[in-house]
C-alpha cells in the first residue's frame, strides 16, 4: 500500500482522521463529539498535506496525459446510469420495472467502465 515510510505514515494518519472525524460526525451532538470532529478534519488536512509534499518522490508517471473530453464523456455516462438506478425506483411501483431500471442502470454504467474509459487511456499509452 505503501512504498516508503513517509507514504506509510501519511496513509495511517488519513485513515486516524477519517474514523476520527467520522465518530465525530456520527455523534455532533455532544461537545467531545466536536472537538473529535475538529481533531479528524486537522488530521485528514495534514495527512493530505503530506501526501502533496511526498508526490515529487513517486518519480515520472508511466502513462502520457489522457484525453480530458473522453475521460469526462466517460464519468458523464457513469453519471447517467447511476441515475437511471435511482429514478427508475421513483418511476415505478412494480419490483420487475425497478429490477430492469437497475439492471439498465448498471448496464449503462459497465458501457462506461468496460468501453469508453480504457479507450481514454489507451489513446495515448506508453507501448503506443
Amino acid at each position: 500500500m505503501a512504498a516508503n515510510k513517509q507514504q506509510g505514515s501519511s496513509i495511517t494518519l488519513f485513515l486516524l482522521g477519517f474514523t476520527a472525524a467520522g465518530a465525530g460526525y456520527a455523534g455532533f451532538g455532544g461537545g467531545i463529539s466536536k472537538a473529535i470532529l475538529a481533531v479528524g478534519l486537522l488530521l485528514l488536512a495534514f495527512a493530505f498535506w503530506r501526501f502533496f509534499s511526498i508526490k515529487p518522490l513517486e518519480g515520472k508517471v508511466a502513462l502520457k496525459s489522457q484525453p480530458a473530453v473522453v475521460k469526462l464523456a466517460g464519468l458523464a455516462i457513469n453519471i447517467a446510469g447511476w441515475l437511471i438506478v435511482v429514478f427508475s425506483v421513483h418511476i415505478t411501483k412494480s419490483v420487475g420495472g425497478r429490477m430492469a431500471g437497475a439492471i439498465l442502470g448498471i448496464l449503462v454504467s459497465l458501457l462506461s467502465l468496460v468501453v469508453v474509459l480504457p479507450s481514454a487511456c489507451n489513446k495515448n499509452a506508453i507501448w503506443k
